[in-house]
């Protein structure tokens, strides 16, 4: 073979060797291509578990039945702005939520004294809001609080009953309220809300104290509005001052016949009782106690009581919202309208 030849040999054997390498590289490459970019599913091509997740999965309820507001121990005082300028912060907090409040609860203490001047400043307040959700209320012991009242407007505990009396304060509170009896009930889109009341002060049981005083009548009325759920439907029980410990009756800044109450609650599920009166800040103390019911104790618009140092000023209330299956309960802050971390609850409905 000449040197001619040979140099023509091993020029075509290195052009097919170059052919081959690109070959194997193209190939090669084409399948990581293949590998780090999967074809997505066609139209009639199952996704796996994804897809069957989406397709056997229940409707999820997302908006509730009814959503509520809980406000306790306002104190209205008609010589007195604070009071006055944390219901107008609350009010415009209200009426700005979404979904919107469709009922506003006052669970007693609407006014410091339940004097002429205290209910004047309140509807001063009132006047200013004509969109509102519908406005129940109930009676606290500071709406009998007139008894203490002179006609100067004064404080004056040595001249008791200063004119005034605890059956005038009940007749001043249902004109205001435009109420035939200190206790009621309503239902909003089918939820079923009671509002109990204290239905006396000491002009005319002395041994009350500050305590809550439930009639016969009103407790027989209770017992019979309580039968409605035997199907075990939720309801709503509004009171002013607090339950004492299970089993015992109550005094002073509690409620007096408390036995008699809690056995009323005692053959239903899903009762959910709430009283003001302490004016106990949502960021500390215990607010909620599991019973036979689920008893939650609200803060209070108008004083509640700061358990941080550098919070002056603070006013707050409870957030209700009904769902099919549960209750979700919210500790509200009205003075810069945020939600209080330590008040935040779900508690699901038995079936």
């Amino acid at each position: 073979m000449s040197r001619r030849q040979f140099i023509k040999l091993l020029l075509t054997m290195l052009t097919l060797a170059v052919a081959a390498v690109s070959g194997l590289w193209k190939w090669f490459a084409s399948g990581i291509e293949a590998h780090e970019q999967p074809k997505s599913p066609g139209a009639g091509e199952s996704r796996g578990a994804e897809a069957n997740i989406e397709s056997t999965q229940a409707p999820v309820q997302t908006e509730p039945l009814l959503s509520f507001m809980i406000m306790s121990d306002t104190h209205i005082n008609g010589g007195l702005s604070e009071q006055s300028d944390k219901l107008r912060k609350a009010l415009d907090d209200v009426i700005s939520f979404e979904p919107k409040v469709e009922a506003l609860l006052i669970t007693g203490d609407i006014t410091d004294s339940g004097s002429e001047s205290d209910y004047r400043e309140y509807n001063k307040v009132m006047k200013g809001y004509k969109h509102l959700p519908p406005l129940h209320v109930n009676m606290g012991n500071h709406d009998y609080y007139n008894i203490w009242i002179d006609k100067h407007g004064q404080w004056n505990k040595d001249a008791m009953p200063n004119g005034h009396s605890d059956e005038k304060s009940r007749t001043t509170f249902m004109a205001q309220f435009g109420m035939d009896q200190v206790y009621h009930d309503f239902r909003v889109n089918g939820c079923h809300i009671i509002m109990l009341s204290q239905e006396t002060y000491v002009q005319e049981r002395p041994e009350v104290g500050e305590g809550a005083y439930y009639s016969d009548t009103q407790l027989a009325w209770f017992k019979q509005k309580m039968e409605e759920h035997r199907d075990g439907s939720p309801v709503f029980v509004m009171i002013h001052q607090p339950l004492p410990a299970m089993g015992q009756d109550g005094g002073s800044h509690s409620l007096i016949r408390a036995k008699e109450f809690r056995s009323i609650l005692q053959p239903y599920k899903n009762v959910f009782v709430f009283s003001g009166h302490r004016h106990q800040d949502f960021r500390g103390g215990q607010h909620y106690t599991p019973e036979s019911f689920h008893w939650f104790h609200n803060a209070s618009v108008g004083r509640t009581r700061s358990v941080q140092p550098a919070i002056s000023i603070t006013s707050q209330g409870l957030y209700v919202q009904v769902y099919q299956d549960k209750v979700v309960l919210r500790g509200r802050e009205f003075m810069d309208r945020t939600w209080i971390k330590e008040a935040d609850w779900s508690i699901p409905l038995q079936a």
